[in-house]
């Protein structure tokens, strides 16, 4: 079910499909904890994946496979990455992995070369989380309707930071993060800071869910202080300081979303694939393979033009869909009990229904989609 790709990218796959299985292990035992916010497996494919990600000026440490290197930047190679990972792995516990991924794309795209270095420097050395913090209680996906504010501060130090987040991969276990934040109204008022999070009136919390347990936590800003030199995008053009960064970013996130979709619903078609005759399992990877078909030109595309939009939220819509899809089937497929007779088919039941959230809901993609088709 893997799409035609070059040697170099089967290297990668293979690397990651024989480092997974120790994922899916750890995954289990994180899944029994309610938010698994204690938690954090020693899993070398994970302590490696957060040195990656990061640009190569700050990044001295690549993987190298068959004298290869690697520094997972491409669309195309964080999607074999993260499919297999899922695949053969887990998917949720990619979601509590440590590095730069979400945040770190906006502070190479938004940031200058001292807010880069202070940024990308520190996950060098060690292991460390990060966070991207968007989604607010009341606003969801609509990032227009943002009401987390930045405002300079009455001393003339810096700025104020107050507001809510909801929905934050990795928020109760980072030590900085980047947060979007309304400036001043409209759509140039919206803005991205980095924030410390061991700075006064800076509070986290894990959040307990049903699915991906671990991954997510809460986010409370009140009066945190921001130094000036923390608000990315200053030395850049007004329509280029917010909005225009994390959208353009988005459509490499939606690329990796997809992969992990794509990924889950692999593992639970081979998982079937023990307990079901192939012949029935055979539109399941039929679907499958399309998917991801769609998923690797998407990639494709955003390696060749980063702003290409509508494929990633084509394949993140169709991925996540799918994901939902292949897991009830399979349940249903198992009969009556299959929840509690098949554990690992349960989590990932669970689990699949936190893609459509993640990167932007349904309705979010359709609205990214809809402007290709008057091309």
């Amino acid at each position: 079910m893997t799409e035609l790709l070059d040697r170099r990218l089967r290297t990668l796959q293979q690397y990651v499909r024989a480092e997974a299985p120790a994922l899916r292990t750890a995954a289990q035992e994180t899944d029994a904890h309610p938010d698994g916010s204690t938690l954090y497996p020693q899993v070398p494919l994970l302590d490696r994946l957060a040195t990656l990600q990061i640009p190569r000026p700050y990044a001295p440490d690549p993987l190298i496979l068959d004298g290869e290197q690697y520094y997972l930047l491409s669309a195309m190679e964080r999607v074999v990455f993260h499919e297999e990972a899922a695949a053969h792995g887990d998917a949720s516990l990619l979601l509590c992995a440590p590095g730069s991924l979400t945040a770190g794309m906006l502070v190479a795209s938004l940031g200058d070369e001292a807010q880069q270095r202070n940024f990308f420097t520190p996950l060098q050395s060690s292991p460390t989380w990060t966070f991207l913090a968007m989604t607010e209680p009341q606003g969801g996906s609509d990032a227009t309707t943002l009401r987390t504010t930045l405002e300079p501060s009455p001393d003339g130090d810096g700025y104020l930071l107050t507001g809510t987040k909801r929905f934050i991969g990795n928020a109760h276990r980072a030590r900085t993060g980047v947060v979007t934040v309304r400036t001043a109204p409209g759509p140039l008022g919206i803005r991205c800071a980095i924030v410390d999070t061991s700075a006064p009136g800076f509070t986290a919390s894990p959040l307990a869910t049903l699915g991906m347990r671990g991954a997510l936590g809460a986010l409370t800003f009140d009066q945190v202080h921001i130094p000036a030199e923390n608000l990315l995008g200053s030395h850049l053009p007004p329509t280029r300081r917010g909005m225009w960064g994390w959208l353009h970013s988005f459509n490499l996130l939606r690329c990796v979303a997809a992969a992990m979709a794509v990924g889950l619903a692999r593992a639970t078609h081979d998982y079937l694939a023990d307990h079901i005759p192939p012949a029935r399992l055979a539109p399941l990877a039929a679907r499958i393979h399309r998917v991801q078909a769609l998923t690797h030109a998407a990639a494709r595309a955003v390696d060749a033009d980063p702003t290409t939009a509508h494929l990633p939220a084509a394949a993140k819509t169709a991925a996540a869909t799918l994901a939902e899809d292949i897991t009830t089937q399979a349940l249903s497929l198992l009969g009556t009990g299959a929840r509690l007779e098949h554990p690992l088919l349960d989590k990932w039941t669970r689990d699949a229904h936190g893609f459509d959230p993640m990167e932007g809901t349904a309705h979010i993609q359709a609205l990214t989609i809809f402007p290709s088709l008057n091309r």
